[in-house]
């Protein structure tokens, strides 16, 4: 390991500015246009390059695809080709918190879920054009980017899906996620039949994304935008019960704020992951960093003590 992420420094160092970058609109109607910008190589060779598509945070109501530069540029560097997407801010000037209402925040992650198969359907589309390899196409996404990927790689899209004219492939799956401080909405998405290798970054003690299995924003159950979460803790520990590849990374007592650390720094775990997977290789391990932070007294997870 400590010789992987040696050499993975070493080549990010040699080919620093090694990616060109294209912004281009993924979709557009009488209403709405969506934009990407998408890192590539500078010198790629013919082989068909893997895919990522990231999804920035900022509760559904801000943020900007700009968030996921560093990440990009990172992975054009090492050989992929990387999108960071802008998507549908549903929750922009809506209540989101426990007293907002309950069917806009399901209608936030569905919107930017639909976003992200509006990206994906581009790609697929224009593969030749950009070099994809629509077999490796990755999905990754920070707080409510990760609550979008999540639901993107598991909600059946037939039924979720808000654009008459968007198609994907039938039986379509993502190469895989990475999910920084995310969660979905019922565990039950995930199936032997859809499991895909995911990596997780979380703090143990988030308050606003659960870490385990508990409600969004910590809301009492009588508010009127209660919504039960099952967060990295508790998506990791299922995908095991599948045999699933799944990685976490926890950081004990960490709130909200780690929800872009693998993102902004310390990629090379993600391009770790991801190499793994490309080669085949199942990963099932979970990585625990010590924060300096007290975990709260109630704090269930023995490995946080």
């Amino acid at each position: 390991m400590k010789k992987f992420l040696l050499l993975a420094f070493l080549f990010a160092s040699m080919f620093a500015n090694a990616q060109k970058m294209t912004t281009i609109t993924y979709f557009q109607n009488d209403t709405l246009k969506l934009d990407l910008d998408l890192f590539v190589p500078e010198n790629a060779s013919k082989t068909k390059l893997p895919l990522m598509i990231y999804v920035h945070g900022g509760g559904f109501s801000g943020g900007e695809r700009e968030s996921g530069h560093s990440l990009s540029k990172y992975l054009a560097n090492n050989g992929f080709a990387s999108a960071t997407i802008t998507y549908t801010l549903y929750a922009k000037g809506k209540k989101f918190g426990c007293d907002g209402a309950l069917p806009n925040k399901i209608k936030s992650f569905q919107f930017a879920a639909n976003d992200l198969w509006l990206a994906t359907s581009y790609f697929i589309k224009n593969s030749k054009k950009h070099n994809i390899d629509i077999d490796k196409i990755f999905v990754a996404g920070s707080s409510a980017g990760a609550e979008a990927v999540l639901h993107g790689a598991f909600w059946d899209f037939k039924t979720m899906n808000l654009y008459a004219k968007n198609t994907l492939p039938k039986d379509f799956k993502y190469a895989g996620l990475v999910s920084g401080a995310g969660a979905i909405m019922d565990l039950n998405l995930i199936t032997k039949k859809n499991v895909i290798p995911m990596l997780f970054f979380h703090g143990s003690a988030d308050t606003v994304v659960p870490y385990g299995t508990a409600a969004h924003h910590l809301c009492k159950t009588n508010s009127s935008n209660w919504l039960m979460l099952f967060g990295s803790n508790s998506i990791y520990n299922h995908a095991l019960t599948l045999d699933g590849s799944a990685s976490l990374y926890t950081y004990c007592g960490g709130g909200h704020e780690y929800s872009g650390t693998l993102f902004e720094k310390d990629q090379y775990y993600i391009l770790h992951f991801l190499t793994d997977i490309l080669a085949g290789k199942k990963v099932q391990n979970h990585t625990v960093f010590k924060t300096g932070k007290k975990a709260d007294k109630a704090n269930p997870y023995g490995f946080c003590d």
